[in-house]
């Protein structure tokens, strides 16, 4: 099986062989492992004033980028960041990627469409907008999700693309930023009606949030996603705890201590990492990853270990 199939395999809850497959939702760490620049950390600001000829130049740099990343890592997917904007410019990065390594990789980008907690300069005014407006909310938040599935049409109509990482946030570490009941009335609708929406164009659809899930986590599930990513265990949240509730109807991707990693001690790392794959592998239905991603200023060292541990330790056989 190519590392795209065994991706696609832990997300329809398939048994597996060998190796639990592994990704990573974004890994920032290209400086230090290939000397350059993520291309989300890149200026494209004066890409209109490029020539063809230089475009093309940024577009296969990006392209062997994210190859490289796969091929160092044993990544079974890569999750496409384009920052040129425009679908054309997302169709040549697919179709780059697809021509230099056929259908070995499962590609997929964000495609999130709902309310995310809001930033500290609207966060005041959506909440009395709640309040206010709630209709006036929910409308905006259909027109939302219409938008994004008129998009993943001509995505869709394109091909090449495998599924789409819902990256909208919705909880702290103290629990979900809107209440259960609130949840249930402005996103679970929304979120469920996307997901719907992807799943019928055929795309497969991994919900991301970090923070304390556990008292919307029911609504989570009942949106259907493929996978639930990220289990945040700096939040409190136990994968063996979210396994055993669920995870006979969902993949969940997760969920090595992204805090560890950046401070912790070796043998710390060690044992989230082990704690991970015992409570995750059982079943199937279980990717491994970070709880979030692997983001500027953690050590590259620190990922190499908790990969040598899933390389040993990480087998189905």
């Amino acid at each position: 099986m190519t590392p795209r199939q065994r991706f696609i395999a832990a997300l329809n809850r398939e048994p597996l062989t060998g190796r639990v497959p592994h990704f990573e939702l974004v890994f920032f760490l290209t400086m230090e492992a290939f000397g350059r620049l993520h291309t989300s950390q890149r200026s494209y600001g004066q890409w209109q004033q490029m020539e063809e000829k230089e475009r093309q130049l940024h577009r296969n740099d990006m392209a062997d980028m994210f190859i490289a990343t796969a091929e160092r890592f044993e990544h079974s997917a890569i999750f496409l960041h384009p920052n040129t904007g425009g679908h054309e410019e997302l169709f040549r990065l697919i179709d780059l990627i697809r021509d230099k390594t056929g259908d070995k990789y499962f590609l997929m980008i964000h495609g999130d469409a709902t309310y995310s907690i809001p930033d500290g300069n609207h966060m005041v005014d959506f909440s009395y907008r709640l309040v206010d407006d709630p209709e006036g909310v929910k409308k905006q938040a259909d027109a939302m999700v219409d938008n994004a599935l008129i998009g993943a049409e001509a995505i869709q109509k394109h091909g090449g693309l495998d599924g789409f990482a819902l990256c909208a946030d919705y909880c702290l570490n103290s629990g979900p930023f809107l209440s259960p009941n609130q949840f249930s009335e402005f996103v679970t609708p929304y979120l469920a009606k996307l997901i719907e929406g992807y799943r019928d164009m055929g795309f497969y659809a991994i919900k991301h949030t970090d923070g304390n899930i556990m008292p919307i986590l029911d609504q989570l599930v009942q949106t259907n996603p493929h996978a639930l990513h990220s289990i945040d265990p700096q939040a409190g949240v136990d994968i063996a705890e979210v396994k055993r509730l669920y995870g006979d109807q969902i993949c969940l991707i997760g969920n090595v201590n992204c805090g560890l990693l950046d401070t912790g001690t070796d043998e710390e790392v060690i044992e989230s990492v082990r704690y991970c794959l015992t409570h995750g592998m059982p079943g199937g239905g279980y990717i491994f990853s970070t709880s979030n991603c692997i983001y500027t200023g953690m050590r590259l060292e620190r990922y190499e270990l908790m990969l040598n541990v899933w390389r040993r330790e990480g087998s189905y056989d």
